[in-house]
């Protein structure tokens, strides 16, 4: 049986276009029923036009409460009645409305290896901070910023000469690549979260 996802994008939505050309192939396990996201005119949403798959958009600022907009895309992406939520670079915080609709059913993605360098520069902060390995986390998401029980991690070695740019570049790379294979475990073999470990299969 194929897996429904619904992914969510704030921008550019390359990690969006990695799982639709991995949902390419019926042996993958998953379909992406919609893309959704919350301002108007992202490369994202074309994306998504492009390939066929039904889009929405939901911004802040038409609700008149961050809750109301919480409950107007719970009930958005709860129509499309999806197996997993994946965030591919949505930049906003899901209310407690959301999560308890997909309890253990929604991820995200996120540019350093979590717990460390949580929010919104991870590579800059892992230059700073001098470390020799970066990389990218995927997680199941909680009401914290960045907090979730991990489902994936990747390592991706700080070079001498790294600068914030080429380093976030590399770690992209090696995130994608994990979104992807990750996602597809998960549909193909199932998972369970018990005391914050998330195990596959």
């Amino acid at each position: 049986m194929t897996a429904k996802l619904v992914v969510l994008v704030s921008g550019s939505g390359s990690n969006l276009q990695a799982l639709i050309d991995a949902c390419a192939d019926p042996a993958y396990g998953a379909e992406i029923a919609a893309v959704g996201a919350d301002r108007e005119g992202t490369f994202g949403i074309e994306r998504a036009e492009k390939a066929g798959i039904p889009t929405f958009v939901h911004r802040v600022k038409d609700y008149p409460t961050r809750d109301a907009w919480d409950e107007a895309l719970t009930a958005e992406v709860a129509s499309h009645d999806p197996e997993l939520v994946v965030s591919a670079g949505f930049l906003k915080l899901c209310g407690p409305r959301f999560l308890a609709a997909f309890p253990g059913r929604y991820v995200n993605t996120h540019n350093s290896l979590l717990p460390a360098f949580p929010g919104m520069n991870g590579p800059g902060e892992a230059l700073a901070a001098g470390v020799k390995l970066a990389g990218a986390t995927l997680f199941i998401c909680d009401s914290g910023v960045d907090t979730g029980p991990i489902v994936a991690q990747c390592a991706v070695p700080v070079e001498d000469d790294d600068t914030v740019e080429t380093l976030t570049e590399r770690i992209k790379e090696a995130e994608r690549a994990q979104l992807v294979a990750s996602v597809g475990r998960m549909v193909r073999d199932g998972w369970k979260v018990e005391d914050r470990r998330v195990r596959l299969g």
